[in-house]
């Protein structure tokens, strides 16, 4: 096995023995309720995680585009749900195909997707499966709860199509700090979700999946047990942004980069930039090294200001800076590196 510092860089560096743990706490949760977990597979892109989920009890991943869908069946994983909605012809037409394959199912929102997806199905001789999405409070996708989702429903059921049940994304509520303010938006999201699973019930449409959730909500599943499945996905690699929220899950996640530069006792810089770390939701820092803080990044260039001038750290010295935002950072990546004890125990490939 070779060293962590023998990598070539910037490299995705996973510290497995902090991902085991994340999964194991997750699974053992939800084998000991009624809702199971679906894990979002765009949190990680990686096939071998995906598969250890499923193997640690998982029914299925979770996926935001439908090309990590086709990744997922390409790697034999067969019961995916695609969580955002599916426009246009050509895109519709590669989710026909997929669904001849494996269970794969969609999500609708409004009745021209619905005519859309049902007529496609029709073409090729296959009845589609779907849920309508609900918008319970996030104000991104999703039906208007009420009658709005009741019409849906039929028109699902009207127009040939498997109508297999209700999502709501309570992502709004995710990020809250825990306390009474976020039980109480996390139960007016559900409870806004389950009064639409009984009025579809009180009309005689049978409600077979009630999928939600995210990382942040994990814990508060238990008080709606009409949820079947939760699509957790954070909590696998975890990162700096969203510990600061939900502290159960360990952040096992960097970016190893090396020293490319020094102005003495001022700054260094190393090579790992916008192109290979992510900072959306807030500026990274550097994992084990007080007297160094990150400034800046640029397209190839991170710029760290030495804040501590006797530290000693010398051009083509390595540094890891923890991931702040994991989805958006593994996307900018090819392969993730294994980590245990300082050295490489594996290369995950990654599949968007």
């Amino acid at each position: 096995m070779i060293t962590l510092h023998e990598l070539d860089t910037p490299a995705l560096l996973l510290d497995l023995d902090a991902m085991e743990r994340n999964l194991t706490k997750m699974a053992r949760f939800f084998a000991a309720g009624t809702t199971r977990l679906r894990p979002h597979y765009k949190n990680h892109k990686s096939p071998a995680l995906a598969r250890r989920q499923l193997n640690a009890g998982a029914i299925g991943m979770t996926c935001a585009t439908l090309g990590e869908a086709e990744a997922m069946v390409s790697n034999g994983i067969t019961d995916i749900l695609i969580s955002s909605e599916l426009a246009g012809d050509r895109k519709i037409g590669r989710f026909v195909d997929l669904t001849c394959q494996a269970d794969v199912k969609a999500i609708v929102d409004n009745p021209k997707a619905v005519a859309t997806l049902a007529a496609a199905g029709r073409a090729k001789g296959h009845r589609l499966s779907v849920l309508v999405d609900v918008n319970v409070g996030q104000n991104r996708t999703g039906a208007k709860p009420g009658a709005p989702v009741l019409e849906l429903a039929r028109q699902v059921l009207e127009e040939g199509l498997v109508f297999r049940g209700l999502m709501g994304y309570e992502g709004h509520v995710a990020h809250q700090v825990e306390g009474p303010d976020k039980e109480s938006a996390y139960d007016l999201a559900m409870g806004t979700l389950m009064k639409c699973r009984c009025l579809l019930a009180e009309n005689g449409i049978p409600v077979e999946i009630v999928s939600t959730g995210g990382t942040g909500t994990y814990h508060l599943t238990p008080r709606f047990p009409a949820i079947t499945e939760f699509q957790a996905g954070s909590y696998l690699l975890m990162d700096t942004d969203y510990v600061a929220t939900c502290k159960d899950f360990e952040p096992a996640l960097s970016v190893l980069a090396t020293v490319i530069s020094k102005t003495e006792g001022e700054r260094v810089v190393v090579d790992a930039g916008l192109k290979s770390i992510a900072c959306e939701h807030g500026l990274p820092v550097l994992k084990a090294h007080q007297g160094l803080r990150l400034r800046r990044l640029n397209a190839e260039h991170g710029i760290i200001d030495m804040l501590d001038s006797s530290i000693p750290i010398e051009v083509g010295h390595t540094l890891e800076i923890c991931v702040h935002y994991s989805d958006a950072t593994v996307n900018l990546h090819t392969r993730m590196y294994g980590i245990r004890n300082g050295k490489v125990e594996e290369v995950l490939q990654l599949q968007r």
